[in-house]
């Protein structure tokens, strides 16, 4: 086969010949997986900070904090789990965290749950200003001081 100058330049300086097929270049190597950087301490103080606020509340309200091997209930039923929540009060506040619409079965099974509970009233506490919830231990437990030193952190 006879070259043309032109086309012989083009194969010379693109490193191909007609003897070896045209191939598209290997993938670029995948990026290293990313490393997340270390908590922030501040992050972790005001996390234990509230997780502590909130065994407290646990405690005044039901006695405890923690799982439980039963559940727990209050005022003649009405109030459920260690944090004491209303059936309704889960369903309204877990609709404004997250949109979910929840049976009053999963409600309930969010009440008797610690750790679920234990976030519900971290967001009502913390982001909703809903101290007043708890009325009793609040007063008790000088709870507004105590979100006000945590946000101040």
């Amino acid at each position: 086969m006879r070259l043309t100058p032109f086309l012989g330049l083009l194969l010379a300086l693109s490193g191909c010949s007609l003897l070896e097929p045209l191939v598209a270049p290997p993938p670029p190597p995948a990026p290293l997986a990313l490393i997340a950087p270390p908590p922030d301490p501040r992050t972790i103080l005001i996390e234990a900070r509230k997780d502590a606020l909130i065994r407290q509340l646990a405690t005044c309200e039901s006695g405890g904090w923690g799982p439980s091997e039963k559940r727990i209930y209050g005022g003649r039923g009405l109030y459920h789990g260690r944090l004491q929540f209303m059936i309704r009060t889960v369903q309204v506040f877990v609709l404004q965290m997250d949109g979910r619409a929840l049976t009053i079965k999963e409600a309930t099974d969010l009440a008797h749950d610690y750790d679920r509970a234990a976030e519900l009233a971290k967001y009502v506490i913390f982001e909703l200003d809903g101290i007043g919830n708890w009325p009793l231990c609040a007063r008790k437990l000088n709870l507004r001081a105590e979100v006000a030193a945590i946000r101040q952190i």
